[in-house]
């Protein structure tokens, strides 16, 4: 005979999954208490920091931050520069930019107080779609549908759906939409996605612990394992450049903030070439930041992985009596370089400047 899931009803389903919740919750530095009002400051300020992110990651910044900046506005008023140096190791630091932002308007033109609806969160910077039903849902008890990594897995697995990610987005969140209950929306956002992180895992999901174990498809085709399906990635190419780590007399090394836009904006850097894909190697002294400076070669290289690219920089060293006034660049002392804001590239170009200078 062919075994089937059990047909479940989505009320009961919500209805499963919030007494498993009440019993199993995680507690999480963001999270509310049973009993307690979500802030949504700090559920915006966690959503916001969970992106492309670990919970064990992001718990260490999150402490910090709120104990730095305990309030929307308490971030707006911060510089911003003191706020990519608390966000420094976290990645993707248009997150950190748009979150300065973000707490700016929400300070300045919604008096402190977080829109309470998807669609009035998402006119915030750096909101989109997800962190907006997530707000909405967590922090003020909306009926929205949240659609993060965790939940594709466990609704692809739950309806079988096969349609390889990302294309499979939007079904996969129609089906999520079926079972969000309109009550207990908060409780239920957070119960599913701590059901994918604990229960529904990527490999060796538990099975036998999980509340809508009987009504997964997935599970009884026996692929749970397999699902969601996702297309191929492709190759990762290789980017190359050259850094210019340059000190003077008095140990202070020159570091140039990088545009608003693009990749790594608005961050501090150890100067550097642009990053060119296909050359074998790029040691060039041609976008040197000081003329006249005798350059000297570090062994090795620095690597580094984004998103979409690979990149390896070569170091050259330089010395300065008197280090001369360079556009949107500023000399540091050494003793200070942990406060400049340096994203974990550069961070690794100083270790290994320091490393060989040393």
């Amino acid at each position: 005979m062919t075994r089937t899931a059990a047909q479940i009803s989505s009320p009961d389903l919500a209805r499963r999954l919030l007494a498993w919740y009440d019993r199993h919750r995680r507690r999480l530095p963001w999270r509310a208490e049973p009993g307690e009002l979500a802030d949504p400051y700090r559920v915006w300020l966690s959503e916001i920091m969970l992106q492309q992110t670990t919970v064990a990651t992001v718990g260490p910044y999150f402490q910090r931050f709120t104990s730095r900046w305990p309030s929307v506005k308490a971030l707006a008023a911060a510089d911003l520069d003191e706020v990519l140096t608390e966000w420094a190791g976290l990645g993707y630091y248009a997150r950190a930019r748009n979150l300065h932002r973000c707490a700016g308007v929400v300070a300045m033109e919604h008096g402190g107080r977080f829109p309470d609806t998807e669609t009035g969160l998402k006119t915030l910077p750096g909101v989109g779609d997800y962190t907006a039903a997530a707000v909405a849902a967590i922090a003020f008890d909306r009926p929205a549908t949240i659609l993060d990594g965790n939940v594709e897995r466990v609704i692809a697995r739950l309806r079988l759906v096969t349609d390889p990610l990302p294309g499979a987005k939007p079904k996969l969140k129609a089906l999520a939409a079926q079972i969000t209950p309109t009550e207990r929306a908060g409780d239920y956002a957070q119960a599913i996605m701590d059901l994918g992180a604990t229960v529904c895992t990527p490999r060796k999901p538990k099975c036998l612990t999980c509340p809508w174990s009987d009504a997964c498809a997935a599970r009884v085709e026996g692929v749970a394992e397999e699902l969601p399906a996702k297309t191929p990635k492709k190759a990762k190419p290789t980017r190359r450049g050259t850094c210019f780590f340059l000190v003077d007399a008095d140990g202070a090394v020159l570091l140039r903030r990088r545009v608003e836009s693009g990749l790594l904006g608005g961050m501090q850097e150890v100067p550097s070439s642009p990053w060119i894909e296909g050359a074998e190697t790029v040691v060039t002294e041609d976008h040197a930041p000081v003329g006249g400076v005798v350059w000297r070669q570090l062994p090795g290289m620095v690597r580094h992985t984004f998103t979409h690219f690979h990149l390896e920089l070569t170091v050259l060293a330089g010395r300065v009596e008197t280090g001369p006034q360079v556009a949107d660049a500023r000399w540091w002392p050494v003793d200070r370089l942990g406060e400049a804001a340096l994203p974990t590239v550069m961070a690794k170009v100083v270790r290994h400047a320091m490393g060989h200078l040393t």
